[in-house]
């Protein structure tokens, strides 16, 4: 009987982990397992091919980059200076529900719970008599954003300056560059090479061997899949195979172009919908990161060009970029002896900034149940079981903003507007629509501020209030919501111009 390469590890020898690409999830990953894992008692090596380009035109990132930041020590001045990045608040919607409309998905919370019930009911109550504002006036993030102003959070209690969230804009390729750089440092050893082949072992089918182009085969106990849409371990090799969820996301390509940087960049992402999808604006210190996101289907690649370039707001720089993907998963993001990260795992559109997210999330989950190679099924079922639940949830948050539109100026958004959706996103709408309730599944990305942000700005609204809101009168839900408008106001104006903050720090 054969044994799998990692039963033939001799003992003693130091077990191996092959990273193949590099990239934002390639670098990562190398960062990550050098710092979690001793160098004397892990070999990590990374393989990569120079000639194999990337898109790099910036990358917009969610709150919880700040975690994984503080796990591996990286300072954020430092960060921001080699990857000439900035500051983000949230992401402003623009033409979604309706054309003309915009709202804000600001990172962070609203107002306080009052009187014994969220702060969203209490709102809800005053606003449909007219007695409160938008939810944007209650949210330090959406009125920062809108200002462009910024502050990090500051140790002062029961003050809105206290519950800033944020997250970063930068460019992609100097974060990868940036990471190279500490992984390295960490004894990272970097090969410059392409992939021929990978080898399996012929009894338990686990990953043996890389054959590399112009140099020596590579052997390894544990293999990480960063090489993209090709998933060249993940799919070529093992035959994972993919879960389509193209009828609830129909995009399935996209331009992306560079333009020159704004005057005063911006503290948000925005997300414009246009008549065949959305166009992105990552504002970064020395250019602008743009890209229409679209389905061929509605659209052809050239109109998809032809909106993005008549709607950039700074002056081009190159020639736009073609994307083509497959909105899904793979059925099993780690096989066999074998994690995929990053596209080689699957796509989901940057409408919420989830990229580099699952990235991320997916490697905190690799960590905290780190397996003995040679006998880890328990291991990775538990993963993939994680993976799946989290990566669903953020998919039904992506198709919400989809399907709550009011729009039929194109055959797109008449499809969209009119499509089937997963049974577990109904549930959500319908529970919201019903009394204003909101949940929040386990441990899924997407708070209930998150959600609470989309339905309404998206024209879902509830069709009775809450009982609870029955102690209360609307005069004094009135009263509670003008004391928080006050209050987020002065806060806000104690802050500083986003462009000013950076280049102070």
């Amino acid at each position: 009987m054969q044994t799998s390469s990692a039963d033939k590890t001799p003992a003693g020898k130091v077990p191996t982990i092959a990273i193949v690409g590099g990239g934002t999830a390639g670098w990562m990953a190398a960062a990550a397992l050098s710092k979690a894992l001793p160098k004397e008692h892990y070999s990590i090596l990374l393989i990569e091919s120079s000639e194999i380009g990337t898109v790099g035109v910036g990358e917009a990132t969610i709150p919880p980059i700040l975690t994984f930041n503080k796990l591996l020590g990286i300072d954020t001045k430092e960060l921001l200076k080699e990857t000439k990045g900035t500051f983000k608040l949230g992401i402003e919607f623009i033409n979604w529900a309706n054309q003309g409309d915009s709202y804000y998905h600001p990172f962070g919370t609203y107002g306080p719970d009052s009187y014994g019930m969220p702060f969203h009911q209490l709102w809800r109550m005053a606003y449909s008599q007219g007695l409160a504002k938008r939810l944007e006036a209650y949210s330090i993030n959406a009125q920062m954003a809108m200002q462009k102003k910024f502050s990090e959070p500051k140790n002062i209690p029961n003050s809105p300056l206290a519950s800033i969230n944020y997250a970063f804009h930068f460019d992609a390729s100097l974060y990868a560059q940036f990471l190279r750089g500490y992984s390295e440092l960490r004894g990272v050893r970097r090969i410059e090479a392409k992939i021929a082949s990978a080898s399996t072992d012929s009894d338990t089918g686990n990953i043996s061997t890389l054959h590399l182009e112009d140099h020596e085969d590579i052997q390894a106990d544990f293999f990480i899949d960063c090489s993209g849409f090709k998933g060249i371990l993940i799919e070529q090799t093992l035959k994972t195979g993919y879960e389509d969820w193209s009828k609830y996301l129909p995009c399935n390509s996209a331009k992306a172009v560079a333009s020159e940087k704004q005057p005063v960049p911006a503290s948000h992402t925005k997300a414009i919908a246009h008549g065949f999808g959305w166009q992105w604006r990552i504002p970064l210190q020395h250019r602008t990161g743009n890209g229409f996101v679209y389905s061929n289907a509605f659209c052809s690649d050239q109109t998809a060009e032809d909106i993005l370039l008549s709607n950039l707001e700074t002056k081009v720089l190159g020639e736009a970029k073609q994307l083509r993907f497959t909105s899904g998963k793979r059925k099993k993001i780690w096989n066999k002896n074998c994690l995929s990260l990053g596209l080689a795992s699957g796509f989901l559109e940057p409408l919420e900034s989830t990229s580099i997210h699952l990235v991320q999330s997916a490697l905190s989950k690799f960590l905290g149940i780190f397996p003995h190679f040679e006998q880890c099924e328990v291991e990775r079922n538990r993963f993939n079981q994680m993976m799946d639940q989290e990566i669903s949830s953020i998919r039904d948050f992506i198709i919400l903003h989809y399907k709550a539109t009011n729009r039929e100026d194109t055959e797109f958004w008449r499809y969209c507007k009119n499509m089937e959706i997963p049974e577990s996103l109904q549930q959500k709408i319908d529970l919201y629509r019903s009394s204003g309730y909101l949940f929040r599944d386990g441990a899924e990305l997407f708070s209930e501020n998150s959600w609470l942000s989309v339905m309404e700005g998206q024209g879902i609204y509830p069709e009775r209030q809450s009982p609870f809101c029955k102690t209360v009168s609307v005069e004094q839900a009135a009263a509670a919501l003008r004391q928080v408008e006050e209050v987020v106001a002065a806060c806000v104006k104690a802050t500083q111009g986003h462009d000013k903050y950076i280049a102070a720090i």
